[in-house]
């Protein structure tokens, strides 16, 4: 598969990928014996991609899900110290793994983790609509005019609009009917963006979990383990975007 030059050379390790693109412009990188200094090069597994007269080892692509506790940063690194959901990979998987997408601070759930650049540009460009399922339990308990109203799309900010999410009151929780467990199933990934639907209909998100991302779930999973994804989850993966 094609890759852009910068992006493989970050996945093999030798530098990050605005490091690399350093490299490349400034004449340090060779592709098939002639140097590139343009960024946005394609290249293919075929392709012999040298840096300073060094060939580069690529890595093989690896897939994982990581069932994300709540209050862990979903990034590569924090300016700030504080964990991200690499933490739990440390020492234990030698590839250079980032996040697939985005989970807020406080939400738990699904998280993918791969080097392949390729699924993860598929996984999480917009056009591509991949689902994401989310249990979210919300102050008040929704009645069917405000569920109507996610399933047609709500007004999120000026001139911004949900677009409709598939959405069920799964059942009322505490003594006095004062929360409510809702399941929703959206189409597209604007930050916080559950918050702000919810918000909008006046039932504030308590606590929000995403059960499932492209058909991938934590199953048996406690929060904080991970697993590699299965040959036919990656397979169907594929499948789901290629038919997109």
């Amino acid at each position: 598969m094609n890759d852009r030059l910068q992006k493989v050379m970050a996945h093999a390790g030798i530098a990050s990928r605005r490091a690399c693109e350093t490299l490349i412009e400034t004449g340090h990188v060779r592709v098939n014996g002639s140097v590139v200094t343009t960024l946005g090069v394609k290249v293919n597994n075929s392709d012999r991609i040298e840096v300073d007269r060094v060939p580069i080892k690529r890595e093989s692509p690896v897939y994982f899900v990581l069932n994300k506790p709540k209050g862990i940063i979903t990034s590569v690194k924090d300016e700030k110290y504080r964990k991200t959901v690499l933490d739990y990979f440390k020492h234990k998987v030698p590839e250079r793994i980032y996040p697939v997408g985005r989970l807020d601070y406080d939400t738990s759930g699904v998280l993918l983790l791969t080097n392949d650049g390729n699924l993860d540009y598929l996984l999480t460009h917009p056009k591509h609509e991949i689902k994401k399922t989310y249990i979210a339990k919300v102050d008040g308990i929704p009645d069917e005019k405000d569920l109507d109203r996610l399933r047609k799309g709500v007004k999120l900010e000026k001139n911004i609009k949900s677009a409709p999410a598939d959405v069920k009151l799964l059942k009322k929780v505490g003594d006095n009917d004062q929360s409510g467990l809702i399941e929703l199933t959206l189409h597209e990934g604007k930050n916080h963006e559950v918050k702000k639907m919810l918000n909008a209909i006046g039932h504030p998100v308590e606590k929000l979990k995403r059960i499932n991302f492209a058909g991938i779930e934590v199953e048996n999973l406690e929060p904080g383990q991970w697993r590699p994804l299965k040959k036919r989850e990656v397979r169907d993966l594929f499948e789901l975007v290629k038919n997109r």
